[in-house]
């Protein structure tokens, strides 16, 4: 049985930076009867997390609210009505709690956790029962934490609309989370993979991960024509996981195949609209762009199901941060001192 408090971070308001973070005591929340209790053991961060506290986020929030939508842990208390998981089962949280099957509609993008409901950066937490997925079982808490938005973003971006396919060529930009699980679901696919990053360090870890080539896009900041000239008969990219935003997404169009899909994840780079190429630069270059909002339930477990079958192993920091040092790990992320997934270790 859980105790009757844990401990919890919240977010208290959108103006203060990480100084709004707080670290408080609070009751453990009470289980209704489409509920689990769950015991968290480990969460994962994401740029989300740390632009919200700085006011920075285009998407629904509901302030104060506890930060963290990725977590793992034990199921310890189950609702009279609960029938798709039991005492013991280990399950990882989905992000938009309302997003179940198919596209996302409006009342599932407002049920996000973390912004809109109560997230994982706590001890416990109760969720709906639709609102948890069975963890991998080739996954430690850790490992399993990650999946809730940057996997399953990643396996959106490859398999939602246009599914991939084995030869087909897929880029990736950088070394955060998002793009190391689309290296590693696009390698168990039979996929070529391009990489880009601005650390000959990093081009090594990606080299030992399965990326076919490497780009430097400090030193070769042409690396969308460079790109292309890496495919057969210079068609271009199938798939292109953009990250980015303003400062990349003129490269992303110079490599892009004829219908190929740029899924637009990220900003990384910036907003800066003159730096932004024109939408008409989609119908120029007979490509897709399209925004990834993470991905529903049904997605997840799809997900999952791959996890297994091909033993991934989603990449972890080695920096593991305890629960009580959440505002270092905020300075860490945001500093991008993180190669893949920074997780939090919940006692």
């Amino acid at each position: 049985m859980a105790s009757a408090t844990m401990k919890q971070w919240t977010v208290i308001d959108a103006e203060s930076g990480f100084d709004g973070l707080k670290y408080t005591d609070a009751p453990v929340p009470k289980v209704g009867e489409n509920e689990v209790l769950v015991k968290l053991h480990a969460a994962s961060l994401n740029y989300r997390d740390v632009i919200i506290p700085q006011g920075m986020y285009p998407f629904p929030l509901s302030l104060p609210v506890v930060p963290g939508s990725d977590g793992a842990g034990e199921v310890i208390e189950v609702g009279s009505k609960v029938s798709q998981f039991k005492t013991g089962d280990t399950v990882v949280t989905l992000f938009n709690q309302l997003h179940q099957y198919g596209p996302i509609d409006a009342a599932a993008s407002n049920s996000g956790l973390g912004g809109v409901i109560d997230g994982t950066l706590r001890q416990y937490g109760v969720f709906n029962e639709n609102g948890v997925v069975r963890c991998p079982r080739n996954l430690n808490f850790l490992e399993s934490s990650t999946l809730t938005c940057a996997g399953l973003t990643s396996w959106n971006a490859l398999y939602g609309l246009k599914p991939l396919k084995p030869g087909q060529t897929v880029l990736v930009q950088g070394t955060g989370g998002v793009s190391m699980f689309a290296l590693q679901f696009a390698k168990a696919a039979g996929a070529t993979v391009i990489a880009t990053t601005s650390s000959d360090q990093k081009a090594t870890k990606l080299k030992e991960l399965g990326a076919d080539y490497v780009i430097n896009y400090k030193t070769q900041p042409n690396w969308g024509e460079i790109a292309r000239s890496l495919t057969p008969d210079n068609a271009g990219v199938d798939h292109i996981i953009e990250v980015g935003g303003a400062a990349t997404l003129a490269q992303s169009f110079k490599c892009i195949k004829y219908e190929g899909i740029i899924s637009v994840i990220g900003f990384l780079g910036g907003v800066d609209p003159k730096d932004q190429p024109s939408i008409l630069d989609s119908l120029t270059n007979i490509c897709t762009v399209r925004g990834v909002y993470v991905g529903g339930k049904d997605l997840m477990n799809d997900m999952v199901r791959a996890v297994e079958a091909n033993n991934i192993h989603p990449v972890v920091d080695s920096q593991v941060f305890p629960l009580g040092k959440l505002r270092e790990a905020y300075e860490y992320l945001w500093a991008q001192k993180h190669f893949g997934k920074l997780a939090i270790k919940i006692d």
